[in-house]
């Protein structure tokens, strides 16, 4: 069974490891965990490390977008229920 780690204890490894005052042999054992999920860790870090100064308001613009095209889809297929409802019993009635 795989072993599961969460982000802190990632991120606390990775950042141990970019300090380089030990090897990754002497944290691999310090923390137990496979000198190349340090080394994986480390690099995920080092890449990913631009996307903590994106602005959040980037974020949640998208967001407030995304419900904004939601809420209007929700809103089409109520009107479509409603005209096709009215057409159904239109299309029943003898007159």
């Amino acid at each position: 069974m795989r072993k599961r780690y969460d982000k802190a204890f990632k991120a606390k490894v990775a950042l141990d490891a970019m300090k380089g005052e030990k090897t990754l042999q002497e944290l691999s054992q310090l923390f137990e965990v496979n000198q190349s999920m340090i080394a994986l860790w480390k690099r995920q870090l080092i890449e990913q490390a631009a996307q903590v100064f994106e602005k959040a308001g980037k974020e949640k613009k998208a967001a407030d977008e995304t419900e904004r095209k939601t809420d209007l889809l929700f809103q089409q297929i109520g009107q479509l229920q409603v005209e096709n409802e009215f057409l159904k019993k239109k299309g029943s009635s003898p007159f």
